[in-house]
């Protein structure tokens, strides 16, 4: 098939190309190069596989991921494309069988890890048969300044040089205009072609909250909203990790562990149990998540503040693929900051790349602080002007109070002038409040005319006051201290009482389960994403599913997505023609499957 249209239809079952999709197909479809840059569950796997499938030759696709491999090579069987890939755990045998498919020209995509890549040997096979494109995915990994670098990733700057004429398309749902600039230049991409979407996931709601008991509050969260669906926890730390995997489990909630110090058995044990299982909530370190290729994941919830907006953008960009609601839920402190700070200072980076890092913790923290819409601040962030706010995200469906907050941010800064700029928060809260600690007897701070003047205020408050300051930037934290405090050029202004400060009140404890407006709330629990008078075909359609997954060894969504069981309850297809029409059904999934699914819609209709 030469037309990518056709191939849509007929191969992917879906009627029109979502935006951009059909302006990068042609580009690369006529031997160009391409920058990509489109949201978690955007569609960017169809912008190289319909390509691929329209050129004479096999694509070949640079995939990080193990997992995401497996996942996407079994979803293109099941749609009668031919499909392999190339990485640690394929076995000689398999190998040969791959390469001599490749050879004799019979496949379509084969996905490779860069490491594997790389290797002399693949790069003969590959020079000596007709390769159509390379698509290079997460290709912001190739960003040393990123957030999930991978050196391999440096060395495919050689394949402009050793395939000069095979299009290669660059794709990402995370990336800044510095990183995108660093992804252009390293895979010799050109200024040209460089198709940027909307960064935006509207079907995702934003709430982020101030830690007071974390694993209360996700709890509450969990019961109060998606009891029963498939969401991700992440946790900063390994123990902390497998504390919370187990105490959800001592609650009820069906949970597992996934952080690097398990061995790869078990990691890769627990990540198809994910993959494969409904209402399973993995808690993870960052260790879990590039490319995992589950639609239905209802939740993604962070217990600790990520180090960056890229970070909490692609992490958060796990939940709702499907574009289904979902929700992205946080709860952080000052304490994140500190941890955060302890392991950039603990680790090799060179300074400029520690300074570099911590510009970007300083705007997470500004989101978490913020009290106008945080999608804008997100949207922003990646260079998208938006204007009029989202309507969406805690803080535009519940507004936050604020109050004048000049005076006590002249306290703090006064405070944190007088004790010398080599304290961090903690000890600054207490010569606040007039605490007569060991240490600050030895420092003889209590003769300080700032000690006990913030007693009226309570050490949250406080902590919530030092927060805005740093995210307001009025003050800093020392990178190459021990996390102490430092004035900034900002906080002169402020001391001389010129700029006024307003705060932002901290949520209440109540609000612990992500509390909404009832008038505006937009999300209840989505376990059931269908009408009431639906629900026995829905889980009767699901049962089958998960039946022919089961026997088939591959996830539930391979055989089809919760968007395709939800148009089935709907439109309720009797015949083929109509089975068709649903979005994501193509011939060969009819013909694999349509008459079993129809079958249980006859009896249950």
């Amino acid at each position: 098939m030469s037309n990518p249209s056709e191939v849509l239809k007929t191969v992917f079952g879906y009627e029109r190309f979502r935006p951009l999709q059909h302006e990068i197909i042609n580009a690369v479809s006529s031997g160009e190069n391409a920058l990509a840059l489109m949201p978690t569950g955007g569609g960017k796997s169809i912008c190289y596989q319909v390509p691929a499938i329209v050129r004479s030759g096999c694509g070949v696709v640079v995939s990080p991921l193990i997992a995401l491999m497996q996942d996407q090579v079994d979803a293109l069987k099941s749609l009668g494309v031919s499909a392999e890939f190339l990485n640690s755990t394929v076995d000689y045998q398999t190998v040969t069988q791959i390469e001599q498919a490749l050879r004799a020209g019979t496949l379509d995509l084969l996905y490779v890890a860069p490491e594997r890549l790389v290797q002399k040997r693949t790069i003969e096979l590959l020079q000596s048969v007709e390769i159509n494109l390379f698509a290079i995915d997460e290709a912001h990994c190739v960003s040393q300044w990123g957030h999930d670098f991978r050196e391999d990733y440096l060395r495919l700057e050689m394949l402009c040089e050793l395939f000069p004429s095979v299009p290669r398309i660059a794709l990402t749902a995370t990336a800044d205009p510095t990183t995108r600039q660093e992804i252009v230049d390293r895979l010799h991409l050109g200024q040209s072609n460089q198709f940027v979407s909307s960064f935006d996931r509207p079907n995702i709601h934003y709430n982020i909250l101030e830690k007071k008991d974390a694993r209360k509050q996700l709890l509450a969260f969990i019961h109060g909203h998606h009891l029963g669906a498939a969401g991700i926890v992440y946790c900063s730390s390994r123990k902390r990790v497998e504390e919370t995997a187990s105490w959800l489990e001592s609650k009820g909630i069906k949970a597992l562990a996934y952080h690097a110090g398990m061995s790869s058995d078990a990691r890769l044990v627990n990540q198809r149990r994910f993959l494969d299982e409904d209402s399973i909530v993995m808690v993870a370190t960052i260790a879990f998540g590039m490319g995992i290729d589950k639609p239905d994941v209802r939740f993604v919830a962070h217990l600790d503040m990520p180090k960056s907006i890229e970070s909490y953008y692609q992490e958060t960009g796990r939940a709702g693929r499907d574009g289904l609601k979902a929700d992205a839920w946080m709860v952080y402190g000052f304490q994140d900051v500190a941890w955060i700070r302890q392991r950039l200072m603990e680790s090799e980076a060179n300074d400029d790349f520690k300074r570099v890092e911590w510009r970007r913790l300083n705007t997470m923290l500004g989101l978490c602080e913020v009290s106008s819409c945080r999608r804008n601040v997100v949207l922003e962030y990646f260079g998208e002007r938006v204007s009029d706010p989202c309507g969406r995200c805690d803080n535009c469906i519940n507004p936050p109070e604020t109050w004048d907050g000049t005076q006590a941010g002249q306290m703090a800064l006064s405070a944190v002038f007088r004790t010398g700029q080599m304290f961090g928060a903690n000890y600054v809260i207490d010569v606040l409040l007039g605490k007569l600690t060991d240490r600050i007897i030895q420092f003889d701070h209590h003769n300080l005319p700032t000690f006990g003047v913030g007693s009226s205020i309570g050490p949250n408050e406080w902590r919530s006051v030092l927060r805005q300051l740093v995210a307001k930037g009025v003050l800093r934290v020392d990178v190459e201290g021990h996390g102490a405090l430092k004035l900034t050029q900002e906080s002169r202004d402020v001391l001389k009482g010129e700029v006024k400060l307003e705060f932002r009140k901290d949520r209440g404890f109540a609000a612990e389960g992500g509390a909404r407006s009832a008038k505006k709330r937009e999300l209840s629990n989505t376990t059931s994403p269908i009408a009431s008078h639906d629900k026995t075909l829905w889980e009767a359609l699901r049962a089958l599913r998960k039946s022919l997954a089961d026997e088939k060894s591959v996830p539930a969504f391979v055989i089809f997505n919760d968007r395709a069981l939800i148009a089935m309850c709907k439109d309720r297809p009797l015949n083929t023609a109509q089975f068709l029409a649903i979005d994501g059904v193509g011939p060969k999934k009819c013909e694999d499957y349509g008459e079993q699914f129809m079958s249980v819609i006859k009896e249950l209709s």
